[in-house]
């Protein structure tokens, strides 16, 4: 059963923060740039069979 509508949860307004404060440092760290920064990890291809990656 779902909820009814209420604002977000103390959590997901902290994970929203978080996210928010991952993305801003990752902006800084790579001004001046031409590509947008990008939180998420791509998927790994054939290539990647070597590298291990925690999830």
């Amino acid at each position: 059963m779902t909820r009814p509508h209420a604002g977000p949860s103390a959590e997901e307004i902290k994970e929203k923060r978080d996210l928010e404060a991952a993305l801003e440092e990752g902006l800084e760290e790579t001004f001046p740039g031409s590509d947008p920064v990008n939180v998420t990890q791509p998927a790994p291809s054939r290539e990647d069979g070597h590298v291990k990656r925690s999830g």
